[in-house]
């Protein structure tokens, strides 16, 4: 049961494993894009190659919906970036429970955009968990995790690939250990509980008032929805990695200041500190390197970004 890429690549790795795929669970087909042209979710699009039975919900909690999913009496369900709450009949329906892969170490970074969180907090290692889901947001018993490093240029979409990719693995192993009778639930300890909120639009917007190393982080972290954005001279621009902490030069006076202009990058001035742009993006057009962009709009020294208009 799940939804975007990161479900569909625990997908493809249970479709290579020893364990049946009896039924596959996505969210509904979409209009997408300035199009509004329909597009079926990543896992659904993975069932139907694979010519596997696919069910997709309005609304998990209908009595109709349950029925159907009983219908092939599975032993577990797994659970990854699905989108939507489970009730208790539904979290009871599979004879060994639901079983979730999260993308980070509970319980750290319970809610919708841990990949995200923890990046923007600068830390040091993230992480898949196998949890045993239950009522209540991300706060089951965890069965199994394992950690990753993240790189200082690590962005969402980099972050979101390893994970995925650590997640697929270990939910093998997880359904491994439980045909065998091995997994250990273990509570999550609330004193250590954070949770993060679903990500909007607006939590792109810089206006380079936080330190750089804020800032670097945020540009990362947004990256590649919902994405980074400030203004100049009116317009709205979107700032794309990589981007990097000046660490050599000091800066505490206007922030969004342009301190420096070059064809390799643009240094502007935060809160605390120096931040090198190196890709930009004007509406309507793609993202290209600082050269590029400075050729058909030049900016000078001493002029700001971040102001609205």
């Amino acid at each position: 049961m799940g939804t975007p890429a990161f479900a569909g690549v625990a997908l493809r790795g249970l479709l290579d494993s020893a364990h049946e795929v009896v039924c596959v669970v996505s969210q509904p087909d979409r209009p997408v894009g300035r199009g509004r042209k329909i597009r079926s979710p990543d896992v659904a699009v993975i069932a139907k190659e694979a010519a596997l039975p696919l069910l997709q919900p309005e609304s998990v909690g209908k009595r109709v919906f349950r029925e159907e999913l009983a219908s092939y009496a599975p032993d577990v369900a797994v659970v990854a970036a699905y989108g939507q709450i489970f009730g208790p009949k539904l979290l009871a329906l599979p004879r060994l429970g639901c079983l979730n892969i999260h993308a980070s170490l509970l319980p750290r970074w319970r809610g919708a955009a841990p990949i995200q969180a923890a990046i923007l907090a600068g830390d040091e290692m993230s992480g898949v968990t196998i949890m045993q889901m239950a009522q209540g947001l991300d706060s089951g018993p965890m069965l199994m995790d394992r950690a990753l490093p993240i790189a200082s240029t690590d962005t969402a979409q980099s972050l979101h690939d390893r994970l995925a990719s650590l997640g697929c693995d270990l939910i093998v192993e997880a359904l491994d250990a439980l045909e065998k009778g091995e997994l250990r639930p273990t509570e999550q300890p609330e004193a250590q509980v954070t949770h993060c909120p679903k990500l909007v639009k607006s939590d792109g917007f810089i206006n380079f008032s936080e330190s750089a190393v804020k800032t670097q982080r945020r540009i990362r972290a947004l990256h590649p929805w919902p994405g980074s954005y400030t203004f100049h001279r009116g317009e709205r621009l979107k700032l794309h990695p990589p981007v990097r902490v000046v660490e050599h030069l000091t800066h505490s006076g206007q922030a969004g200041k342009v301190l420096s202009v070059s064809n390799k990058a643009l240094l502007i001035g935060t809160s605390d500190g120096v931040l090198e742009l190196t890709r930009i993006q004007r509406a309507g057009r793609p993202a290209v390197d600082v050269g590029a962009f400075l050729a058909g709009r030049p900016i000078e020294e001493g002029e700001r970004f971040g102001e609205e208009p």
